[in-house]
């Protein structure tokens, strides 16, 4: 069920230029969502919880269910997410509104599943990795394209997946030294038999897909957090 919360922000980080963390903490009741969801935020200081939603955008939710609060990674890229940056402070308060999506809860395979993603499009698959329900995966594996060392900020989390599911494999690259991630090598690594989750900017989450199905991989078995 969709819920608004009233929301104190507990901790900013800004780990590279341009790139910001913010942690949640909720004032109107624990936040339920299912690994994988994302949040609309709003920034409106005048609205009241019960009014028309003023204007918003929409964030993975990085965190997981277990956790008291919730964490979201995004970039800066234009008017709001400027905004953002400007005006939040710890202890601001915002309203947030979730959950929505259904990246995770779709049927799929929990055997042969790999997940490709782009810079922060990491962040929804980090909210299930740190969660117990990634313990049930056989073997999967994460792609993950960042621009250089500087902008690979998820090792923590990654980290923890491993405690979680020792079966879990990642592979960094890194664009300044190797180049792009290349989904004709992810293919010929996995196969068509596999199930492929995408998450990142909407012309690779678009090319990926289409370059997957086109190869043979079935429709059901591309999964993509595109909701931007």
């Amino acid at each position: 069920m969709i819920k608004k919360y009233k929301s104190e922000i507990i901790s900013i980080q800004n780990p590279i230029e341009g790139v910001y963390t913010l942690e949640f903490n909720s004032l109107s009741g624990k936040f339920k969502y299912a690994p994988g969801q994302f949040l609309h935020l709003a920034l409106d200081p005048d609205y009241d919880g019960v009014g028309q939603w003023p204007e918003s955008r929409c964030f993975s939710v990085q965190s997981n269910p277990s956790d008291e609060t919730i964490k979201i990674t995004y970039s800066v890229k234009g008017t709001f997410t400027r905004q953002m940056a400007e005006s939040l402070k710890p202890l601001s308060e915002v309203w947030l509104k979730l959950p929505y999506g259904d990246l995770f809860t779709q049927e799929h395979n929990f055997n042969d599943v790999v997940f490709i993603a782009g810079g922060t499009g990491v962040t929804p698959y980090l909210s299930l990795f740190c969660h117990q329900s990634f313990a049930a995966y056989q073997n999967p594996k994460l792609y993950l394209g960042v621009r250089n060392r500087d902008f690979h900020i998820y090792q923590h989390e990654i980290e923890k997946a491993k405690n979680v599911n020792p079966g879990f494999k990642d592979i960094v690259v890194y664009e300044n030294e190797s180049g792009i991630l290349n989904i004709k090598n992810i293919a010929l690594e996995n196969g068509t038999s596999a199930t492929y989750f995408i998450s990142g900017p909407p012309v690779m989450i678009k090319n990926f897909k289409e370059y997957l199905i086109g190869k043979g991989v079935n429709s059901e078995n591309v999964l993509t957090d595109d909701w931007e």
